[in-house]
């Protein structure tokens, strides 16, 4: 089993590499990742799409270097892509040839929908819903899969991409009209059943803009993969930004690094939202290195997971959690304990999925320190749940495990989209009661749970074989979410 993978992109506009390392079969995690902005098209569109010397020059430094770092991470196997710039230069054999020798790497050249296939891969596998249209706006091309049940349904390639635009269209004279004419000359090949709500955006220009929008609105959670905005309330912002002259974008929170692009991105962006009918964007944190890492793994499983299965689950328990048999085991009676008491709390169903992960994951803290675990756990999994998950899903399974530790949340939520409070201190009660009844794997062994109920009190009767004389003691010390609940160990 190769343990460490390393991934080369090289892009119209960045060379990038992506470094996984498997912690199991199918569990792994990004150990490194960097990039060199070495603009490999840089002057091509002008040029016949010819790669030029200075160009092709950095680009080899940059293979140099990553090569060394892929080195020294043990990397096991390692693939490199390259995609719209050098497939459609007539002189891309020779930049090829010039790597071989000089770096001795084979670059696989992919076509277009081998490109969107990367990142259909990638999304279907890495976000957290599973259907929606990918958009992957490179430098020389926009790449878009259809994704139906976390499935493949269509890909297709269109020339058009930030640096293609830019020096075609904005480069020598500001033509946005002739921009706008050329982007919707290539919508309309896109299939009339490309059509959905949701997108997933993929590639630079629009992790660019999902930074401007978390800073622009002061979003409380700082992560770019899995942050969700809709396009129509942010129209105006997207109009500002295509009409702005240069010297005004240093206005505006663009990342440096993308502002002689980001003019042609967001003009193209705006314009395929509009030809999809989206309402809904889904920001992309992976997108061709992961896809390329995926097809590899999963080549065997029909390029899925299993279902039910979860990546960054499966690594951060395989790196972090001691014992798994006590985790099963709070699992267990923390959706026992939800079952039981689903007459009181009025919780969704979809929140015993959420609650089921939290329970599982809470003693994961213990690996840095038992003391605060809680606190240790709750920062581990906000960042470590990176794959699969929502923003709303990490922000609360973090706050579950924040709280788990006889007390319950008491201030309401910062994301809009959490439960209402009444229904996260049910869920942070039963998880701290399930780990006051399992302090250790055999106190799990035939715990019964009844509830009784009168006009005026409820009862949770406990029952097991096993002495609970600590749980009680520990059980006194929660606080329960209503005061009416009375409970009494057996």
């Amino acid at each position: 089993m190769a343990k460490v993978t390393s991934v080369i992109d090289i892009g119209s506009n960045s060379a990038r590499m992506a470094i996984f390392r498997k912690t199991s079969r199918l569990g792994f995690h990004l150990i490194h990742e960097i990039k060199s902005k070495v603009r490999i098209s840089e002057g091509c569109y002008e040029n016949g799409g010819m790669l030029q010397e200075i160009p092709m020059q950095r680009a080899l430094f940059a293979l140099k270097e990553f090569l060394d770092i892929a080195k020294s991470y043990k990397t096991t196997k390692l693939f490199c892509v390259a995609t719209s710039a050098i497939r459609d230069a007539p002189n891309a054999k020779e930049f090829l040839t010039r790597v071989k020798k000089e770096c001795n790497l084979h670059i696989k050249v992919i076509d277009g929908q081998k490109e969107a296939f990367y990142g259909g891969v990638a999304c279907a596998n890495l976000v957290h819903k599973k259907d929606g249209i990918t958009i992957d706006i490179g430098g020389g091309s926009t790449e878009c899969a259809l994704i139906q049940n976390g499935k493949i349904i269509d890909l297709i390639s269109l020339n058009i991409g930030t640096i293609r635009i830019k020096e075609l269209f904005f480069d020598t004279h500001n033509d946005i009209e002739g921009a706008k004419a050329y982007i919707n000359q290539e919508l309309a090949k896109i299939p009339k059943h490309y059509q959905h709500d949701t997108i997933f955006g993929i590639g630079g220009t629009i992790r660019a803009v999902a930074k401007m929008l978390i800073k622009h609105t002061q979003y409380p959670l700082n992560r770019i993969h899995g942050y969700e905005f809709s396009p129509k309330e942010h129209k105006k912002l997207f109009e500002k930004i295509i009409t702005s002259p240069a010297h005004k974008l240093q206005d505006l929170p663009i990342p440096q690094d993308r502002i002689d692009t980001i003019t042609s991105g967001v003009l193209i962006f705006a314009s395929i939202l509009e030809h999809l009918g989206a309402k809904n964007v889904i920001t992309s944190g992976v997108g061709v290195r992961e896809g390329v890492f995926l097809a590899d793994l999963l080549r065997n499983q029909r390029y899925q997971f299993p279902s039910g299965f979860n990546p960054s689950v499966a690594s951060l328990q395989d790196r972090f959690l001691l014992q798994t048999k006590y985790a099963n085991q709070l699992k267990s009676l923390a959706l026992d304990l939800f079952d039981t008491l689903s007459v009181l709390h009025n919780c969704p169903t979809e929140l015993r999925h959420i609650l089921g992960i939290a329970a599982y994951l809470s003693p994961i803290g213990t690996i840095l320190n038992f003391y605060q675990t809680n606190l240790h756990g709750a920062y581990i999994l906000l960042n470590g749940l990176e794959y699969g998950f929502s923003h709303t899903q990490r922000e609360l399974i973090a706050l579950l495990i924040e709280y788990s530790d006889k007390k319950i949340p008491k201030i309401p939520p910062t994301l809009h989209s959490l439960p209402p409070l009444s229904q996260i201190q049910w869920l942070s009660f039963i998880l701290g009661l399930a780990q006051c009844l399992t302090k250790a794997p055999c106190t799990r062994a035939h715990i019964t749970l009844t509830l009784e109920q009168n006009d005026k009190h409820t009862f949770l009767h406990i029952q097991s074989n096993h002495s609970l004389y600590l749980a009680k003691e520990n059980v006194s010390r929660l606080q329960k979410p209503i005061s009416s609940l009375s409970i009494h160990i057996h």
